[in-house]
Order: structure tokens, then C-alpha cells, then sequence
């Protein structure tokens, strides 16, 4: 059994905040059942780890300059659970500071991110996406 701490939670995210999304995906589980949060078109729930970076991650990477920047502003641990609060440090492809706050409710399994519910501000991340995505051809 992995024992989880706030600086075991700190250590994983830091790479969020250093651009590094890679090494964080590292230990969130393949089968992660990840579920967003509000009514944007990001938000739902994701059953697997490729879903949830295809739907998400990648999108936002496409409109925000430097990509999905994140910073842990708080950490609270309790068992195998961990409130982390994140905020966003990316500006979107039109010049605009991308200002968005998150709370991921992260259990954890073996030292790895099994389950994760995702709050954050629906009309940011709605706004963003309305402003910086290419228009579909329909």
C-alpha cells in the first residue's frame, strides 16, 4: 500500500505546472474513470486515460499558447483521497489570460490516480473554446 501525503500529491502535479503533462499521465491509471465537471463541451465522464487527454488536454493545447499550465494552490489529503486545488497559467491564442480554478477530487490506488471529479468554471472554459476554436464548416 502506497501511503498518500500532501507532498507525494505536490510532487505528482508540479509537472503540471512545469508543462510535463506526460509525467503526471505517468500516474494516473490507463482506466481512470475521470469525470468533468459543468456544461462546456469538455465537461462528462471518461472511462479511460486516452479519452479523457484526446477530449480534454489536447483540445485546450490547441487553444491555449503555452498549453494546459496548472498550479497547486492547495492540498488537502484524507485516506486515499486527495482535494487538490489547481489554477490555470495559460493565455489563450487571442492574446486573453485563460483565468480558470479548478478542485479535482483524486482517489488514488498503489500510488495511482484512479478516479477524479473535475470542478471548474463551465463558462471560461465555454468562452475560451467559442473564441480561439477554428469555426466547423458544417
Amino acid at each position: 500500500m502506497h501511503l498518500i501525503t500532501p507532498d507525494y500529491v505536490r510532487s505528482l502535479f508540479t509537472n503540471l505546472e512545469q508543462g510535463n503533462t506526460d509525467s503526471f499521465f505517468r500516474y494516473v491509471a490507463r482506466d481512470v474513470n475521470w469525470t468533468v465537471m459543468g456544461t462546456h463541451p469538455l465537461a462528462g465522464t471518461y472511462h479511460d486515460k486516452d479519452t479523457f487527454l484526446a477530449s480534454t488536454f489536447r483540445r485546450l493545447n490547441k487553444v491555449l499558447k503555452e498549453g494546459v499550465l496548472l498550479r497547486v494552490t492547495g492540498i488537502l489529503v484524507s485516506g486515499d483521497t486527495a482535494a487538490v486545488e489547481l489554477e490555470a497559467l495559460s493565455t489563450a491564442l487571442n492574446g486573453k489570460p485563460f483565468s480558470n480554478r479548478y478542485c479535482w477530487i483524486c482517489r488514488f490506488e498503489s500510488g495511482q490516480i484512479v478516479e477524479v471529479r473535475a470542478y471548474l468554471d463551465s463558462a471560461l472554459v465555454q468562452n475560451l473554446l467559442d473564441e480561439n476554436e477554428p469555426v466547423q464548416i458544417r
